[in-house]
């Protein structure tokens, strides 16, 4: 059925209503703003609710439906929807049907006893029961409003008594602490679980239910330990838990209680909320720590920013403002613009407008203690707080300085490339200290190796005019630049009148520098201002030192190359020399080997050494017969020469160098032969002989002098020490070979001059062993010579061998002695010693000992110069020496030789003796026997074995050899056999004697 009027404001649901009814529903709502749907029956009433809202329900008492009434149209509806407002219009009412209408809930009744009108009536009814239901519909909403926010499970809620008694808690709530409803109802609101786990909860809890109750909101913020957090525990009572270590381990509520009153104002209620805030506490803990850094590094940073408006206005200023300029944010801001502090022409606008920034403008500023500081400004446009232009300030003062000091720098480092001495590098570097360090007063020491004092080397004009003249300071700690130079590190002073070292106290130089130069000095710097050196001043002053020291470290290592360049070409040149000297000497070692008599040898040492350019004139000189004056046995080179020996003086008094050497028997070098000109005859005599240079060096070999060879040069300075230690090697090397030659000729000289010496020398081995065992010892001259020494057969009269071995086991010299044969009181083993106080047995007592020498034997010494041992008798009181001296050998130089060996010795006899053809027999008979036969006959033969009767048997020798007895047969059968042999094969006569004593 179409609605009877459309309307806007409500909608209305009429069931069965009767003509009449219609009619007076109409008129009721002729100007109300309803919209009226009417149906027939209950059925149809049902079916449209379902499907359409509505706002009110007209229903009459008899519907079509059969038995069903408006009352049971009521109660399905009511089941369906509580809330729906029903109107009850019967067509035929009753006071019983008005009671059971309302006690089934009808909203209106409409009276149909036909006393009022029945229009007023329907618009009545319709009006309330509108009215109510929308009355209900906004108490259901606000109702379910507020279950929807007191059920929020983001929060927590609770309804309260105003006494703080829960009479109601949400389900987030009950199911945060696992609880029931009934588990909270009527409990004190401060004794929830919620609470046990919070700071002073109870307390807060108490305090914010006492003041809603009063009527005003209270706040609350909680924060309770997590289960896995820090570890907050847990009260007396849930009172309350610690502070948890850390935030992060907890979580922040803010607790909310609300008075609730009603229509007279009165609290009937409380509402508490509580709303978990952790993420916002956390947020808000982050932000007041980034302001916290924000606020830190804007104090700390050096560069400053600054805002202004478009009128250049200050409106921001960093609070590190001071850090650069020296003024505090408010002294900025009384400057009223940045025109006022980075001048007016900084930037063009209209650059900054098209770019919107501009970087690295440089400016300079001034600073409120009047310093300008250069700085390097960025401009860009923003929009912060009313700011439209942003200012960010760098100080680059110390770079910009730095740069130039740089500069400067690198400008002294190109000029200290050219510098060739010490003093320039000092001059350059003091020079350019004022433009490198800005400083007034500079100074530089270098040290002095030869006096250990620090040289004041240079100094500008301002350390003359403050400090006055720089004056020299030992190399020790007495002072600043000695301590410095000693300890090899730098000082910085703030004012170098605090230091003790300081040298002039009146001085008006206050901040100081003392840097050492290596090993070359100190480079100091100064300024009148206490406190002048930075980190740039002092980095500069290590660079500046660095640079002078790198220079001066190169100037020394060009000097020690130019000293060794210098070095080496000496060197070549004495090398050159060197080989040209080794020719020579290689010539003369050559003609020194092919020579055959001492006058070869004399005669081509002057040949060679002349031939060269070196030498013009070489002689060799002996003493004459009577050692008075010195004659020349060769001589070689200019013909100037011999007229030079014929004009000098060459006694042994006179000054000549070659007599100074046969005196001295030392090397004689005459550098320059004009010094001294007027002192001595002979150097006028030299140089009229163009001889500018002399060097005369003996002939000695072992002790024994051959002369002396003196060598003349035509220009000074021609024998320097390599010449010398070549000629005096060459000397040695002469002597070695004259002695060589002398001894050759003395084999085969048939005459030979015998001389005896006595010997009173308390060290001679014989006369100490005679001494020591009152003997007497004898000793033919055989000595026989291996590795380890030389050993000597003696023969043994007045005491036993067994006693001299004794003692001469004592004798450091003497190796180890062993005895080979004795006699005494008629025994023939040898092996019977006599006893203390057996006279006539001592005077028996003899027999011979093998002793082994340490050291080398007079025997050898002589024979190295041609002269022959001849034998040796050692008595207690006396010891009796003689030699023989071929011809070809100088006897005095021999006789000196034996007395060079003893500290007291005579010549006693000399005598000429003739050759003896039994020599002829010792040499070819040791050319035969080999060394092992001619030991054993020498063992045998001094062991009394040839003796008859035998002192020692066969068997008794051999054990003396440490050989078998058939060994010592074989070698004593041998031993005959070419004994013999050469006998009477080859001398075939009997040998001549020598005359002479033997």
């Amino acid at each position: 059925m179409p609605p009877v009027r459309p309307r806007d404001d409500a909608r209305l649901l009429a069931v069965a209503l009767p003509e009449r009814g219609l009619d007076a529903l109409d008129s009721a709502l002729e100007d109300r703003p309803l919209d009226v749907t009417t149906v027939s029956t209950a059925a149809a009433a049902v079916d449209y609710l379902e499907r359409n809202p509505v706002d009110c329900l007209l229903t009459a008492q008899s519907l079509p439906d059969g038995d069903a009434t408006g009352l049971d149209l009521l109660e399905t509806i009511r089941e369906r929807n509580p809330d729906l407002p029903v109107v009850l219009a019967p067509d035929d009412g009753s006071e019983s049907l008005a009671g059971e209408a309302i006690a089934a809930g009808v909203t209106a009744y409409v009276s149909s006893d036909g006393t009022g009108d029945p229009t007023e009536e329907y618009r009545a009814a319709i009006e309330r029961a509108v009215s109510t239901g929308r009355e209900q519909r906004r108490l259901r909403t606000r109702a379910r409003r507020f279950d929807a926010i007191f059920e929020d499970p983001e929060t927590y809620s609770w309804v309260l008594e105003p006494d703080g008694t829960v009479q109601r808690a949400s389900e987030p709530a009950l199911e945060a602490i696992g609880a029931a409803a009934s588990d909270v109802r009527g409990r004190p609101f401060r004794d929830l679980p919620w609470w046990r786990e919070t700071a002073d909860g109870r307390t807060a809890i108490r305090e914010a239910v006492e003041r809603a109750a009063s009527g005003e909101i209270a706040h609350r913020d909680l924060t309770r330990v997590r289960a896995d957090g820090a570890g907050g525990t847990e009260g007396d009572g849930g009172e309350s838990a610690s502070e948890p270590a850390d935030p992060t381990d907890a979580d922040t509520f803010e607790v909310t209680v609300r008075p609730v009153r009603d229509d007279s104002g009165t609290v009937v209620s409380l509402l508490a909320r509580a709303t978990d805030v952790t993420e916002r506490a956390r947020l808000e803990r982050e932000l007041r720590e980034s302001e916290e850094l924000h606020r830190v590094t804007l104090n700390n940073m050096t560069d400053t920013v600054l805002i202004t408006d478009d009128d250049g206005a200050f409106t921001y200023v960093c609070p590190n403002v001071h850090f650069i300029f020296g003024y505090s944010d408010e002294e900025i801001r009384e400057m009223g613009t940045i025109d006022e502090l980075l001048g007016a022409d900084l930037y063009d606008r209209d650059d900054l407008e098209a770019a919107g920034v501009l970087t690295n403008i440089e400016c300079t500023a001034t600073d409120r203690a009047g310093r300008e500081h250069t700085l390097l400004v960025n401009v860009r446009e923003v929009s912060i707080q009313g700011g439209t232009t942003l200012y960010s300030c760098r100080d680059v003062t110390k770079r910009k300085r730095r740069e130039e000091a740089l500069t400067a720098l690198h400008r002294t480092a190109r000029d200290l490339l050219y510098a060739e001495t010490d003093r320039e590098i000092a001059d350059i570097v003091v020079e350019d200290a004022t433009d490198v360090l800005d400083l007034e007063a500079s100074a530089a020491y270098l040290f002095d190796t030869d006096e250990n004092v620090l040289r004041a080397a240079a100094s500008a004009p301002g350390t003359e005019q403050l400090h006055g003249p720089v004056r020299d300071h030992r190399a020790t700690d007495d002072s600043i630049p000695g301590r410095v130079f000693v300890d090899g590190e730098s000082r910085f002073f703030a004012n170098v009148h605090d230091s003790p070292s300081l040298s002039k106290p009146g001085t008006d130089l206050r901040s100081a520098a003392y840097v050492p130069l290596g090993d070359h000095g100190v480079f100091v710097v100064g300024s009148t201002e206490s406190d002048a050196f930075d980190d740039v001043s002092r980095e500069l002053t290590d660079l500046l030192a660095a640079t002078a020291e790198a220079a001066l470290d190169r100037v020394e290592r060009e000097r020690t190359l130019r000293e060794r360049d210098r070095e080496l070409e000496a060197r070549n040149r004495q090398l050159t020399r060197l080989n040209g000297i080794n020719e020579i000497i290689r010539e003369l070692d050559q003609a020194l080997v092919r020579a055959e008599t001492r006058e070869e040898i004399e005669r081509a040492v002057c040949d060679r050494l002349t031939a060269a350019d070196r030498f013009s004139f070489a002689w060799i000189g002996i003493a004459d017969a009577g050692r008075e004056r010195l004659e020349s046995r060769a001589h070689g080179g200019a013909t100037t020469g011999r007229e030079y020996l014929d004009s000098v003086s060459l006694s042994l008094d006179a000054s000549e160098p070659a007599v100074r050497t046969a005196v001295d028997r030392d090397v004689t070098v005459v550098s320059n032969v004009a010094d001294g000109l007027r002192d001595e005859p002979w150097r006028s005599t030299a140089l009229a002989c163009e001889f500018q240079s002399v060097v005369s060096v003996p002939l000695s070999y072992d002790e024994f002098t051959y002369g002396v060879l003196t060598v003349y040069a035509d220009r000074p300075e021609a024998v320097d020490d390599m010449i010398r230690t070549v000629l005096a090697e060459l000397g040695e090397t002469i002597a070695s070979a004259i002695a060589a030659v002398e001894r050759k000729r003395a084999l085969v000289s048939g005459a030979s001059t015998r001389l005896e010496f006595e010997v009173g020398d308390d060290s001679f081995i014989f006369g100490r062993l005679a001494r020591r065992t009152d003997a007497v010892l004898s000793f033919d001259g055989g000595v026989r010579q291996d590795e380890d020494g030389a050993s000597v057969f003696a023969t043994v009269d007045g005491a036993t061998p067994e006693a001299v071995a004794t003692a001469a086991e004592d004798l450091v010299s003497v190796e180890r002695a062993q005895v080979i044969g004795s006699t005494g009181r008629g025994s023939g083993d040898g092996g019977s010693e006599a006893t203390a106080g057996d006279t006539d047995a001592d005077a028996d007592a003899g027999g011979a000992v093998l002793l082994h020498l340490s050291r080398p034997a007079l025997a050898l010494r002589l024979a190295d110069h041609g002269v022959v041992l001849r034998g040796i008798e050692a008595t207690p009181s006396t010891a009796r020496v003689v030699v023989d001296v071929p011809r070809s050998v100088d006897a005095r130089e021999s006789a000196d030789v034996v007395s060079a060996a003893f500290s007291d010795v005579e010549l006693r006899s000399k005598r000429t003796v003739e050759r003896a053809t039994l020599r002829d027999l010792d040499a070819k008979l040791r050319d035969r026997l080999t060394d092992r036969q001619l030991e054993v006959v020498q063992l045998a033969y001094y062991g009394g074995y040839f003796e008859s009767p035998r002192e020692n048997s066969g068997e008794d020798v051999a054990d003396a050899l440490d050989i078998s007895p058939a060994a010592f047969y074989r070698h004593i059968r041998t031993a005959q056999r070419k004994l013999f042999d050469v006998v009477f094969d080859e001398i075939g006569l009997p040998a001549n004697r020598s005359h002479g004593v033997e």
